[in-house]
C-alpha cells in the first residue's frame, strides 16, 4: 500500500498586506482506483432495463486548507488531484 502524496506551492515568496494569495496543492494516492459499476433491474416477469453505468471512486482523497492566522481561504477549483484556493494577505 502506498502512502498519499500532496506538495503545496503559493504564487509568490512574499505578500504584502492586501495582495491576493494563490495556493495550488497538488495530490494524490496510488491505491485509490475508479471504479465502474453497471447495474441491470429485472422485474418478476423477467423484464430487463437496459444497462445503466456509473464510475465512482472509493475513498477519495480530499483537501482542507487552514490558516494560522486566522485568513479564510477559498476554493476556486478541484479537480481530484489539483486543488486551487484563494485568499487575502
Amino acid at each position: 500500500m502506498a502512502a498519499p502524496t500532496v506538495t503545496a506551492s503559493l504564487n509568490a515568496s512574499t505578500y504584502s498586506p492586501g495582495d491576493p494569495m494563490t495556493l495550488t496543492v497538488t495530490y494524490g494516492d496510488p491505491d485509490t482506483r475508479p471504479v465502474t459499476v453497471t447495474v441491470v433491474v429485472t422485474d418478476s416477469q423477467g423484464n430487463r432495463s437496459a444497462p445503466a453505468s456509473v464510475t465512482a471512486v472509493v475513498d477519495p482523497l480530499t483537501v482542507a486548507v487552514t490558516d494560522d492566522s486566522g485568513r479564510a481561504w477559498t476554493k476556486l477549483s478541484d479537480n481530484g488531484s489539483v486543488a486551487v484556493y484563494r485568499a487575502v494577505a
